[in-house]
């Protein structure tokens, strides 16, 4: 189901520095952290549906997409998944696409989309399941915030114990313009912290409890769910991205690392 903690244009070195766990079954193929051949995209690919649940473009552009925990699912819907990809491969600004999946959002299952063009400043929150009395779009402000399976910052246990964690590590390195090692910013990703008090009450107990904390193992019916992978994009503010992947594959984790510049012009 995922979970991301980002901070977005409020560090004087990083523009962007993500956090984003990736939730799956095991058995479900992916291709791990790489560039998209000729297609400027760089990222996790999901090999059954050939979509992606984080990836970034050398224009400058970002897009994540985590599923919002429901009951009720659609018979056909659409790739969630697609939607980071169209994004990255378009040439329309951020409020641009937004307008376009406006007109879909009933051909999808619950999902909360983040689209941003760095380059441009602009991010935007877009979900098919907006909470009570919100919006289906929304541009994401300067700071920190925590999106998992409802929406951004719904202060869910899981989500506020990242986001105590990565403020914790924010803090540590203020005064310099510096962030911990991605190294050690991925180990907040592997907390196994369960809450079984507070859990949002969507799904039945036992399942809710499974998904509590911010790296998930469970074994179900279906087989191993848990977290596939692991990831931290940076971008700075001179436009040098590193995305940093450790991920499962055949039961071990391997890490993979991409670091690049921003090419405006492309």
């Amino acid at each position: 189901m995922c979970i991301a903690v980002f901070l977005w244009q409020a560090h004087s070195t990083y523009q962007l520095y993500l956090l984003h766990n990736r939730d799956e079954y095991h058995e479900r193929p992916a291709d791990p952290l790489r560039w998209w051949d000729d297609r400027g995209i760089l990222g996790g690919r999901d090999g059954q549906a050939g979509g992606t649940w984080l990836a970034c473009s050398r224009s400058g552009r970002v897009a994540f997409v985590t599923n919002v925990r429901e009951v009720e699912k659609l018979d056909q819907p659409r790739s969630r998944g697609d939607l980071p990809v169209r994004f990255l491969e378009s040439k329309q600004s951020p409020y641009e696409f937004a307008d376009e999946v406006l007109k879909e959002l009933h051909q999808y299952n619950g999902f909360n989309l983040i689209v941003a063009n760095v380059v441009a400043k602009t991010m935007l929150f877009i979900t098919n399941r907006p909470a009570q009395g919100g919006v289906y779009v929304s541009e994401v402000s300067p700071g920190i915030h925590v999106l998992s399976n409802a929406s951004l910052n719904t202060p869910w246990p899981k989500a506020q114990l990242l986001r105590r964690g990565f403020e914790e590590l924010i803090m540590e390195g203020k005064d310099r313009g510096e962030i911990p090692d991605m190294n050690l910013a991925l180990e907040l990703l592997t907390n196994r912290t369960k809450d079984g008090e507070n859990l949002p009450g969507v799904l039945a107990p036992e399942w809710e409890y499974m998904l509590s904390s911010p790296f998930v193992e469970a074994e179900t019916s279906s087989g191993l769910y848990g977290t596939r992978s692991m990831s931290a994009l940076c971008v700075r503010t001179d436009g040098e991205v590193n995305f940093h992947e450790k991920c499962l594959d055949d039961g071990e984790w391997k890490e993979h690392h991409v670091s690049y510049k921003i090419e405006s012009n492309v």
